[in-house]
């Protein structure tokens, strides 16, 4: 019997439990994550309106139910928790599947005012994470500003811009769904430094924003041409041209009479955040125009925008664990397909997948070949450490340890918990959004 440790039950963490069990019948898997529950950014990061990205959990839900596959939630590794090195002598190897756990900033004055937020802090208190501040994100707010143009950007625009009865099917914790229900926000800008050919959101995520009820959608044709590919789209790859193709469509049309508006900002380099009254007040940019060679040069133009709250979207990045070795320029673990170096060696037995491999790069199915390169390097080492004495089972010795994880029963009574939380509030499943919630729900079973 092979025993693995994989550290995290996201989607890159499932699929290496998956090509484990599928391509070697002698491994049996943990997968282990410091939520009690499973599935990381399917369950706390894809935004709750995208039901049919979020149904790939019932996919990573048939890995972890495998025979061979144990879930154990609730179980912190590094400081204050299992430390490296005890996994080590718990299991014959190690697949840290840890992603991308902070976000990048925009290193401006300003940007720790109240009302200025990651686009993460903002997702996760709208998913339910259990570590997401309430801390009124939306109060007194009439006027908001995304800077980025991603995903993530157009994810939490769409959310300002959305309503309680379009939101109310969803999973949504009640107090989010209530907050946003009760918006005053009127108008959302979403801002890039660069053009509209360099966007990185894609096409269907766009369009998406030209879909939403009594939401107007605003581009300025002007400002978007100073982007060469923006007037002759021929040339880009495709995903780009489709892009263009649809900021073009909506162009110049005239401000619709609408309930909120969203307006598509291009070329503004953020530099400041200022105050007003104690908080952010608005966000002071410098115009750019393209350098020619792919990036941005400022122009000594500059203009402010309001904003009571800011929410930046400009990448994620990872942290180190504990006990493992980082590389800071990359935030990434140091490896050669998926194998841990240690000093420039390989360490056998220790390996990565995911963002802390890879670094934030690729969609969700980005995962699947991530992993299997990284169980490939795995099954290809065994021999080195497969013989190798473990002290018995490992989730009994990490209950001696005093560590009491939540297994897949105690993750099915909390998915229970929140269905009978949906049925009083006459909606669907409802997340329970904290610790205190989860845990009590989980204590009724165990592993």
């Amino acid at each position: 019997m092979l025993r693995v440790a994989v550290i995290g039950s996201g989607p890159s963490g499932c699929y290496t439990a998956q090509s484990l069990v599928q391509l070697d019948a002698r491994v049996r898997v943990d997968v282990l994550d410091r939520l009690p529950c499973p599935y990381g950014l399917v369950r706390y990061g894809v935004a709750p309106d995208h039901e049919k990205i979020k149904s790939l959990q019932h996919t990573l839900r048939g890995v972890l139910e495998h025979e061979r596959v144990r879930f154990l939630g609730g179980v912190q590794v590094g400081p204050g928790g299992v430390p490296v090195a005890r996994l080590r002598e718990l299991y014959h190897a190690v697949v840290y599947c840890v992603g991308a756990a902070t976000d990048r900033r925009l290193g401006i004055p300003g940007e720790d005012l109240p009302g200025s937020w990651s686009a993460t802090e903002f997702v996760s208190w709208y998913s339910a994470h259990p570590d997401a501040a309430d801390d009124g994100f939306l109060r007194g707010v009439r006027s908001a500003v995304v800077i980025g143009m991603g995903n993530v950007a157009v994810d939490v625009t769409r959310m300002l811009a959305r309503g309680a009865a379009e939101l109310s099917p969803t999973d949504m914790p009640h107090a989010a769904l209530t907050a946003l229900g009760a918006s005053e926000v009127t108008t959302i800008h979403m801002v890039g430094r660069r053009g509209p050919s360099q966007a990185r959101f894609t096409t269907k995520e766009l369009r998406e924003l030209g879909t939403l009820p009594d939401t107007g959608l605003v581009v300025d044709p002007a400002e978007a041409a100073s982007d060469p590919a923006y007037t002759d789209p021929a040339a880009l790859p495709s995903p780009q041209r489709r892009n263009v193709e649809v900021l073009r469509g909506w162009a110049g049309a005239p401000t619709p009479d609408a309930r909120r508006l969203i307006r598509l900002r291009f070329f503004l380099r953020p530099v400041e955040l200022t105050a007003r009254r104690g908080r952010v007040g608005a966000v002071r940019f410098e115009r750019t125009v393209p350098d020619g060679r792919g990036g941005v040069t400022g122009t000594g133009t500059y203009e402010e925008v309001e904003a009571q709250l800011v929410l930046r979207s400009v990448g994620y990045r990872g942290v180190p664990l504990e006990g493992l070795p980082f590389d800071a320029a990359g935030g990434t673990v140091p490896h050669i397909a998926g194998r841990v170096l240690r000093g420039g060696a390989v360490a056998p037995g220790e390996y990565v997948a995911g963002w802390i491999k890879r670094g934030p790069t690729g969609v969700i199915g980005t995962n699947r070949p991530c992993a299997k390169e990284t169980v490939t390097s795995l099954l290809r080492d065994a021999p080195l450490f497969a013989e190798r004495d473990l002290p018995g089972d490992p989730l009994a010795a990490l209950r001696a340890d005093g560590v009491e994880p939540v297994g897949w029963t105690g993750w099915q009574a909390i998915e229970d918990a929140e269905a009978r939380l949906g049925a009083s509030l006459g909606r669907t499943t409802v997340k329970l959004p904290d610790w205190e919630d989860l845990l009590a729900a989980a204590r009724t079973t165990g592993p």
